[in-house]
């Protein structure tokens, strides 16, 4: 019996040692290059006030704007209409209140299949396509797609990625931006303001299943051991990004979908990007993209592989490069 195991653990270990040899492969050769920032046609320009075409900017460009918020959608016909009532609230309060603070909101639809475009475009009629841009992609890039072509055509000093469920109370932007004056920004006026839902972790355990909160801690795990130290919340979709910093990171971005936000702050990190971690209000909202199991599932995986492709070579820290 114990000669028996003794031939079963080399066994094992052999069998783990090839196993992972064989995941490092399967990430490096499975990697793609750099995504490709060249646009459509149709996705390089807006429609102004009279219908007529215009160019988007490049985040490339000095800031014409104190504030972008660049807002990610893929069909949200229902969800938006809240979360943009509230938004051009706050930022018309604010703008009568602050004469010299100017904005733009970016609504980005990521290839829906509904109205969200229609939608977005009734608020640029109402508002102004200085103020309310729409960028309608040809094709689903996914969430971390729609959120970097939003950023790649912004103008603001600072630059908010925000949800259109409005899940975060949007009068927040306060909270993150005091994280971000009260951070030392790296040299090149680089730093990165998250919101984070970290403090209502407690009660969300005692609504979820035993599953899904198994499911969380797992994330959570994979996130620190592989990826990102030091910060709570990768995922809440309120983050604030000074332009410089915006630049510097989305331009090495290579994940599209739901992990985006973790390769985002690995690479901040990796550049040693100050990042400040915010408390804000958040609220569950019902029609939520991700389905439980099979997306954590699928960020587990895109977690290992992110370390796995930087560590390999086959990913690289890139330069700032400008999109098409």
């Amino acid at each position: 019996m114990d000669c028996g195991l003794c031939e079963l653990i080399p066994c094992l270990a052999a069998l783990a040692v090839v196993a992972l040899i064989l995941v490092i492969l399967i990430a490096h050769f499975s990697a793609s290059g750099m995504v490709d920032l060249r646009r459509h046609e149709k996705e390089k320009y807006f429609l102004s006030g009279d219908g007529a075409k215009e160019a988007f900017p490049s985040l490339h460009d000095p800031h014409s704007r104190e504030l972008s918020v660049v807002v990610p959608s893929y069909n949200e016909e229902l969800r938006l209409p809240v979360m943009m009532e509230e938004t051009m609230e706050y930022l018309e309060k604010r703008q009568k209140q602050q004469p010299s603070f100017t904005y733009e909101v970016i609504i980005v639809d990521d290839g829906s299949k509904d109205k969200t475009t229609e939608v977005a475009l009734s608020y640029s009629k109402k508002y102004g396509a200085d103020k309310v841009r729409v960028l309608t992609l040809v094709r689903n890039r996914g969430k971390g797609g729609a959120v970097r072509m939003g950023t790649l055509s912004s103008r603001g000093k600072l630059i908010l990625m925000a949800d259109a469920d409005g899940a975060t109370k949007f009068a927040d932007l306060e909270k993150v931006e005091a994280g971000l004056n009260d951070i030392s920004m790296k040299p090149g006026n680089m730093a990165i303001s998250c919101g984070s839902r970290a403090h209502l972790e407690e009660e969300s355990v005692a609504q979820r299943s035993v599953f899904r909160t198994f499911l969380m801690y797992g994330f959570h795990f994979l996130v620190w051991f592989f990826c990102v130290k030091g910060i709570r919340d990768t995922q809440c979709g309120f983050k604030l990004f000074t332009r410089e910093a915006a630049l510097k990171t989305f331009s090495s971005l290579h994940v599209e979908r739901w992990a985006f936000d973790v390769e985002l702050l690995y690479i901040a990190q990796c550049f040693k990007i100050p990042i400040a971690e915010v408390a804000v209000n958040w609220t569950e909202i019902e029609g939520s993209k991700l389905v439980p199991f099979w997306s954590w599932l699928q960020m587990g995986r895109d977690l290992v592989f992110i370390r796995l492709r930087y560590i390999t070579g086959a990913w690289k820290l890139e330069s700032q490069r400008k999109a098409d």
